[in-house]
């Protein structure tokens, strides 16, 4: 991983850290403003950074959403992930 990876991905952990801190979802849009106004190259790959985690996150959301209704026998799987 390159320096601007490394930065990035430490800044996009520390502002999911803040975000579950203070309930605010759209944190990391203040902080790539930041980012972007001196460095559009870590901009970038900050806000790549946060989209992979979110990506992530909704995929592991909707596991455990099939693995639960799955054990509890239900017919009700959902077939799509809800937003």
């Amino acid at each position: 991983m390159n320096l601007t990876q490394e930065l990035a991905d430490k800044l996009a952990e520390d502002t999911f850290k803040v975000m579950k801190l203070t309930g605010d979802e759209r944190f990391f849009m203040e902080v790539a403003k930041v980012i972007g106004a001196s460095s559009t190259t870590l901009e970038e790959a900050y806000l790549t950074s946060i989209r992979v985690r979110l990506a992530e996150r909704r995929a592991r959301a909707f596991l455990v959403e099939r693995l639960n209704a799955a054990k509890a026998g239900g017919t009700n799987i959902p077939e799509e992930p809800q937003e």
